[in-house]
């Protein structure tokens, strides 16, 4: 969950550090530090908070112009977050410096090691350990290359590590190595970049080399090679990345959570393009290895994910039961590697992932993998780790998602659900008539979220007048009630507002205690054959004290007088009606995390890409 970065070239190394850690920064953002090589000595320099802090930091106060160095955007593990606990490290004796992502669970036993042999330690972390720990690989054999002391050093270590580690005794070299977590190098003119996120790295080239799990990399300026711990010489496969530096951009607008919630149309359009049958009744994904007759013997699906993606496979469950008439389990991604559910032989497994880095899905996909399952991925990073180690998968083309609570990339994959399930419909019970009608809600679903945008306004309006509220309660049923969870969690992350979400009808077996005078309840009513329940669950909370905002189709007809604010969207097709849904929710935590004061691009406590357990 931390962004590192390195630079070996010719030109000067800092303002290139500092360029790839701000475009990295979602990844991590409680403290940052780059640490630059110049004339014989490391120097380091490091600051709580944001980049930001740090470069002006660099502007003022550094003077070292070196072409060789590394970096690092952290969210903190080991160690509370403060100058001292940041990175880079430097080993005892500044022979040698890294940036780390990762955890090194064996650490504590390293480091009792490390002080019988007279080492010094200044930080919390198991960072520090683990270069002191190629220091005194080094010590021992100081003939040896640096990528062996790197390699015995690893041997040794337990738990997971993105790393890239600098030195003054080897003054033109590199060391990058992972295990589970994502590192890539960026070939190219007389320079090379290593970085964990291509965004680090677009401004400067496209072309990149992916490692793998157990590799470790010596990178010069002019060369770079791979090997494994064992020694072994893997094949480097070069990749040619599908990154636009705009796409980092603000482009005018306030936050990236906010230009990400207007270029869904544009991002839902592209998760479609080219992927509707010839007879526009089903849909076809190039990607997928899987035949229609597999799809078809099919007895069960299995969705694996974390997060916002985790909603996204419970609305998937709706579509495929409804739709295909096929059994449709979704496990937390986290508790799946550690169950030991029974599954049927002809089981599908899906995991999804935005950034294809989640290290618990990673490990999902791993447990399916070894019980002898085929698992397919839905991803939003072509490259990717999971993208890798899935049979196959589908890609969401829903561009570099900055904002780190997921809007664009979460209806992205709603969308590819939804084109899933009637794929599956098709190979069942779904006639040609049923197939068109559905394909013309998709093809639609564009136009329509544009219309829902409009919203905007009215929802920060909403936002204005309910955001001093204590406690908020989204309810939904069926296919809204993955959308009630989608929005708690949006208000949560980006407002810290104590948010909970239930399927409507559960609100009275328990958390109807909630409900106050200070209570705001949320409904997304959007389904007339639940209306009547659903006015008489408002009921129930209004009688009690609490304000009530339903968001309704325009084809509902009721009574307004009884509910304090009334959102309407659009009547469509219930393959994306939950879409449309969550969009007035997207707007709501967002005016809601700004009239708080908080930052609703980087909230605190979280990061994009979880890579640690």
């Amino acid at each position: 969950m931390c962004g590192i970065i390195g630079y070996v070239g010719r030109k000067s190394a800092g303002g290139i550090l500092l360029d790839g850690l701000q475009r990295m920064e979602y990844r991590g953002y409680d403290s940052a530090g780059i640490a630059v090589l110049d004339q014989g000595t490391i120097w380091p320099l490091k600051r709580v908070g944001k980049v930001a802090t740090l470069t002006r930091a660099y502007s003022e106060n550094f003077r070292h112009s070196g072409t060789i160095g590394i970096g690092h955007t952290r969210w903190a593990t080991h160690g509370g977050v403060s100058e001292q606990n940041a990175h880079p490290h430097l080993s005892n004796g500044h022979r040698f410096a890294i940036v780390h992502n990762g955890i090194v669970e064996n650490y504590e036993k390293i480091k009792q090691f490390l002080q019988e042999h007279g080492y010094v330690f200044f930080s919390e972390t198991d960072t520090e350990v683990l270069i002191n720990l190629i220091d005194y690989h080094y010590k021992k054999n100081p003939a040896q290359s640096f990528i062996e002391a790197v390699r015995k050093s690893l041997r040794h270590v337990e738990g997971t590590y993105g790393i890239a580690v600098l030195s003054t005794v080897y003054p033109k070299e590199l060391i990058v190595a992972r295990k589970s977590s994502p590192l890539l190098i960026g070939i190219g003119e007389r320079e090379n970049i290593v970085a964990s996120d291509a965004a680090a790295v677009a401004r400067y080239t496209k072309r990149v080399i992916y490692l793998n799990d157990g590799e470790i990399a010596s990178v010069t300026a002019d060369n770079f090679s791979i090997s494994t711990l064992d020694a072994g010489a893997p094949k480097a496969v070069l990749h040619e990345l599908d990154w636009e530096i705009r796409d980092s951009e603000l482009e005018g607008y306030p936050h990236y959570m906010l230009k990400e919630i207007f270029e869904q149309p544009t991002v839902l359009e592209n998760a479609m393009r080219g992927r509707f049958s010839e007879d526009d009744c089903s849909t076809k994904f190039g990607g997928l290895p899987i035949t229609l007759q597999d799809l078809r013997s099919a007895d069960r699906i299995l969705f694996c994910a974390c997060g916002s993606a985790y909603h996204a496979c419970l609305e998937g469950k709706f579509w495929i039961e409804k739709f295909a008439r096929i059994p449709v389990d979704v496990e937390y991604a986290s508790e799946f590697r550690y169950r030991n559910a029974p599954m049927g032989q002809h089981t599908i497994v899906f995991v999804v992932s935005q950034s294809g880095e989640t290290i618990d899905t990673l490990a999902a996909l791993n447990e399916a993998q070894r019980r002898g399952y085929r698992v397919l991925a839905i991803t939003n990073t072509v490259g990717s780790t999971i993208a890798r180690a899935a049979e196959a998968g589908i890609y969401q083309h829903a561009g570099v998602e900055m904002g780190v609570a997921s809007t664009k990339a979460f209806t992205s994959q709603l969308t590819v659900l939804s084109m899933l399930a009637l794929l599956i419909a098709r190979t069942r019970d779904m006639d040609a008539i049923a197939g068109q009608q559905y394909v013309r809600a998709l093809r639609s679903l564009p136009e329509t979220v544009k219309e829902v945008l409009d919203l905007s306004v009215e929802m920060q309006a909403l936002a204005q007048k309910y955001h001093h509220y204590k406690r908020f309660l989204f309810l939904g049923r069926q296919a809204m009630y993955p959308i009630a969870l989608e929005g708690a969690l949006k208000l949560k992350e980006v407002a810290y507002v104590d948010a909970q979400a239930y399927p409507t009808a559960e609100m009275k077996h328990g958390p109807i205690a909630l409900v106050s005078e200070e209570t705001v309840c949320l409904f997304i009513a959007t389904q007339r054959t639940f209306w009547e329940k659903t006015a008489s669950n408002i009921q129930e909370v209004r009688a009690r004290g609490a304000k009530v905002i339903v968001i309704v189709s325009d084809d509902q007809i009721f009574d307004e007088r009884p509910y304090d604010e009334v959102v309407r969207i659009p009547a469509a097709h219930v393959g994306i009606k939950p879409i449309l849904s969550v969009i007035p929710l997207q707007f709501f935590a967002y005016y809601t995390g700004i009239l708080l004061g908080c930052d609703v691009d980087r909230p605190r406590n979280l990061a994009k890409s979880v890579t640690v357990e």
